[in-house]
């Protein structure tokens, strides 16, 4: 995969502890996709837990296109494959 666009909240196993896993992984490819946080419930603190977790990026839902595609050319300079 060349994104990962996480939900945050998720039933079973939340976009936090699925990127912890994701990163943890011994899998070099999945080391380094990017992944990107999407949450309707933007509460304080909760961007910081997702780049804690791992994730590269963080929108909140209704995802708004500008938004969106300042992240993907801002991962794209970083990532430089996307």
């Amino acid at each position: 995969y060349d994104l990962v666009l996480m939900d945050i909240q998720m039933p079973v196993l939340d976009g936090l502890k699925a990127t912890q896993e994701i990163r943890g992984s011994g899998h070099t490819a999945a080391r380094s996709v990017p992944i990107v946080a999407m949450t309707a419930h933007a509460l304080t603190g909760d961007r910081e837990r997702c780049f804690e977790a791992g994730m590269d990026g963080y929108l909140t839902k209704p995802i708004r296109k500008g938004e969106l595609l300042e992240l993907l050319r801002s991962l794209r300079r970083a990532v430089g494959s996307i």
